[in-house]
């Protein structure tokens, strides 16, 4: 281990300079279904610098969307989510939503517009979709459940680069050290073509496919045995969604690249063909398995995920804990909802998650929540809220007439 320290260590150089414009993705978000990072990923920078924006100041009213918002509702994640954030302002914001309690509309609605305001974050960007896939799987190969879920590998090495150079926190680069080299972790072919003796489980290879897409999920056995499959680490290389060389190659209509689809299609030709797809994405997820306690996932923030409030995000862009307003629109793929208007909190990460307008909408759990986080590929526009400093109190931004609720 002496020499095999020393050869990161060398590596370290030429590691900065390699990685420079060029991070390790974390947690797969994006894509197909998910480009969904499992939505559990490793843990993400949660100190990030605040975007800039020339854009005029917004009010609330001019949201679209605004009046039509549950406005409860959004106060409700907000105050569940935001222990993340690690900002004061956030934090004393923070503090009053939970020493405000549940509320009414009228009361929810006052403290939002009173507690924040508005940074429009300009240009269009991309929402996509993710959730929480559940799969069967089988303790032993056989049948269609031909694909290893595999645990870390004992000789992949994560060299953190932050200590090198502070200009790289939070960045890191995964590889192994081989006849006296660091070189980088190979990618999805190579894996694959090597023998696994201590799988986890077996999978239909689609369905493990999708799960390293999404970063996490439920293995469901046949004796009824549920474990939740969480994500351990990856390969390092970066996210290649197969959607486009599915349609330019005329396999999937134009029109429905959608992860049903894109899902079907690769059931339909399991095997060598569907192989070559898959193939075409160089990013490989090994996995660790615990009994599954029926908890709902938690993000790379460490907060749990409240299905259509929590996105994913780039992490060197936006801080976890922050809030957005996302309006979506104009969808990609047919079947999709038409927009998507809402207040939604920074609670996750994602290895194809990358710009100031790039999100990635957590959906839920399951096969509905998967039907329709593939089909979210919607034009997006985001606006910051940002803490308001010496806040009034809530009682006094309320209408005269809103009755009064006491603090819990």
């Amino acid at each position: 281990m002496a020499v095999a320290r020393s050869l990161i260590l060398a590596a370290a150089a030429f590691a900065l300079a390699a990685c420079a414009g060029s991070p390790e993705p974390k947690l797969q978000t994006a894509g197909a279904a998910r480009p969904s990072a499992g939505p559990v990923a490793p843990a993400a920078p949660t100190n990030a610098p605040e975007i800039a924006s020339a854009a005029p100041v917004l009010h609330f009213a001019d949201l679209p969307g605004w009046d039509q918002e549950d406005h409860a509702a959004a106060l409700d994640v907000f105050r569940a989510g935001c222990g993340v954030a690690k900002d004061p302002a956030w934090h004393e914001v923070c503090l009053r939503a939970r020493d405000l309690g549940p509320q009414d509309e009228t009361i929810s609605r006052a403290f939002l517009e009173t507690s924040f305001s508005l940074q429009p974050i300009a240009d269009d960007g991309l929402l996509t979709g993710y959730f929480a896939p559940e799969y069967p799987a089988h303790k032993t190969r056989g049948g269609a459940f031909t694909a290893p879920v595999r645990a870390k590998p004992d000789d992949m090495v994560i060299l953190d680069l932050g200590p090198f150079d502070p200009q790289f926190q939070g960045k890191k680069v995964t590889g192994r050290v081989r006849e006296g080299k660091f070189e980088p972790y190979p990618e999805r072919a190579v894996i694959e073509k090597t023998p696994d003796k201590k799988a986890l489980a077996w999978m239909k290879p689609e369905d493990l496919f999708f799960l390293q897409i999404q970063g996490s999920g439920v293995l469901v056995f046949p004796d009824g045995e549920r474990d939740k499959a969480l994500f351990a680490a990856g390969n390092g290389r970066p996210f290649v969604g197969i959607a486009t060389a599915m349609r330019d190659k005329g396999l999937l209509d134009g029109a429905d690249t959608s992860g049903d689809a894109i899902h079907g299609w690769l059931a339909e030709h399991r095997g060598k063909d569907a192989e070559a797809i898959m193939r075409l994405d160089p990013r490989y997820v090994f996995f660790s398995l615990q009994p599954d306690d029926g908890q709902p996932p938690v993000g790379a923030a460490g907060a749990v995920l409240t299905p259509g409030r929590a996105i994913a995000v780039d992490p060197s862009k936006h801080a976890f804990g922050g809030l957005y307003w996302i309006s979506a629109e104009a969808p990609a793929l047919s079947g999709a909802f038409p927009a998507y208007r809402r207040l939604a909190m920074a609670l996750d990460a994602g290895g194809a998650i990358k710009g100031d307008v790039r999100a990635d909408l957590y959906t839920g759990q399951g096969q509905s929540a998967g039907v329709e986080a593939g089909r979210v590929r919607h034009k997006l526009k985001m606006v910051a809220l940002k803490p308001v400093v010496d806040l009034p109190q809530v009682a006094q931004a309320a209408a005269p007439s809103a009755p009064a609720h006491p603090v819990p």
